[in-house]
């Protein structure tokens, strides 16, 4: 496995130099910053990602005034709670894509952000959820998370800010590339492969899951 210096030398002469890279990379928010973000922001970000997910990301970008006006701009409380009538009402709302088992992701994730309330709030434990544990962060929200599986809650966790990495086709090649993984990671145990490769990367170089993240994926 190459060092982090390595791969980003790589990255740096196909993307202008070393400059020119460290412009194209963003850093992730901190924990505080995370810890105050208000919960109907998360499940908006939440909602984004998984409406996206399989479909054309401009539409549903297009159309999501209409999603936070349908949604009661993503009001925990009022989502959580939900009725039949609500829930039908939607399934014909044409400001919104109407899908139903997406919809009642919605209803779901709302009622997983309430019980967070009861261990400190979504804020701080998805913010300040520890990156060297990245990986049990994701099994964490497909085992208690509505439709969290796979890349929505990667997605949804670089687009709320918190450090994250993303395991997009570049970026599964160049851990492939490295040895770390001989194929895309789905099992328990190349996760934890990818984490210790990503541990490693961050005390190389002292940068984030997120800057590492691009980092490989501009290495391609």
């Amino acid at each position: 496995m190459r060092t982090f210096d390595e791969i980003f030398e790589i990255a740096a002469v196909r993307h202008g130099g070393p400059e020119a890279l460290d412009a194209k990379l963003s850093k992730p928010k901190t924990p505080a910053e995370l810890a105050a973000m208000p919960e109907d922001r998360w499940l908006s970000v939440i909602t984004k990602c998984i409406f996206q997910a399989g479909f054309n990301w401009k539409v549903i970008e297009n159309k999501w005034d209409g999603f936070e006006t349908a949604f009661d701009r993503f009001d925990v409380g009022r989502c959580a709670f939900m009725d039949d009538e609500k829930f039908d009402t939607l399934l014909q709302d044409t400001r919104i894509v109407r899908n139903g088992t997406k919809i009642a992701a919605v209803r779901d994730n709302a009622a997983f952000l309430l019980e967070l309330r009861e261990e400190g709030g979504v804020g701080k434990v998805l913010g300040g959820w520890p990156s060297d544990d990245y990986v049990n962060l994701l099994a964490m929200l497909a085992k208690r998370g509505a439709r969290l599986g796979g890349a929505s809650a990667q997605y949804a966790m670089r687009f709320a800010g918190r450090d994250s990495f993303i395991l997009s086709q570049d970026v599964t090649a160049r851990l492939i590339a490295e040895g770390v993984i001989d194929k895309p990671a789905t099992s328990k145990k190349a996760m934890e492969a990818v984490q210790n490769a990503f541990n490693t990367w961050m005390g190389q170089s002292g940068r984030s899951l997120t800057e590492i993240s691009r980092v490989l994926a501009m290495s391609l």
